[in-house]
């Protein structure tokens, strides 16, 4: 009886742990690109757009391109940069995708490039895992989860409210 129970329990235990490595790591790799945490920020009751970021490293020696991708919580999803003009802060899609060139890596985070989830569908709240699919020239689509942070996250895990910038008047830190 026991050999039986290996024999059945076994592959379950493995297809287990494939299963759950993916989800705890929350990076991803396909081909020679790795994307690591992809995150969003909650965002309020009503919006209708939200901000996703993420890090792409291409390992190889072609370059590809981020061209787009998918999100289940907004109608669509458009790749956008951030850019101070003459002290004036703008944004504007990214036209042609987002070049990952060979040996670099390309981070997506508040003020930069982000992708913008437009549309939105309902509230993404904190401690959520959002689906989407990034788009790629090359590597083709890549699901995904988005990890959603508090409102006001500047990094995966960094609440602006739980950072200490320490300094007289700032008792619990405050927002850059």
């Amino acid at each position: 009886m026991r050999p039986f129970l290996t024999r059945c329990l076994a592959p379950a235990a493995f297809a287990l742990a494939l299963t759950a490595a993916p989800a705890a790591a929350h990076d991803y790799t396909v081909g020679t690109l790795k994307i690591g945490h992809p995150w969003s920020r909650a965002t309020p009751n009503g919006a209708k757009v939200a901000g996703g970021y993420l890090s792409v490293t291409n390992t190889g020696t072609e370059p590809d391109t981020l061209t787009g991708g998918s999100f289940d919580d907004a109608g669509r999803v458009q790749i956008h940069q951030m850019s101070m003009e003459n002290g004036v802060m703008k944004m504007a899609p990214v036209e042609g995708g987002l070049v990952i060139k060979p040996g670099e890596t390309v981070t997506l985070k508040p003020g930069g490039y982000h992708l913008m989830f437009l549309d939105l569908k309902g509230q993404l709240k904190k401690g959520q895992a959002a689906k989407g699919t990034l788009t790629f020239a090359k590597a083709g689509a890549v699901p995904v989860d988005f990890t959603v942070e508090g409102i006001a996250a500047q990094a995966p895990g960094k609440d602006a409210m739980e950072m200490d910038h320490g300094g007289a008047g700032h008792p619990g830190g405050h927002v850059h």
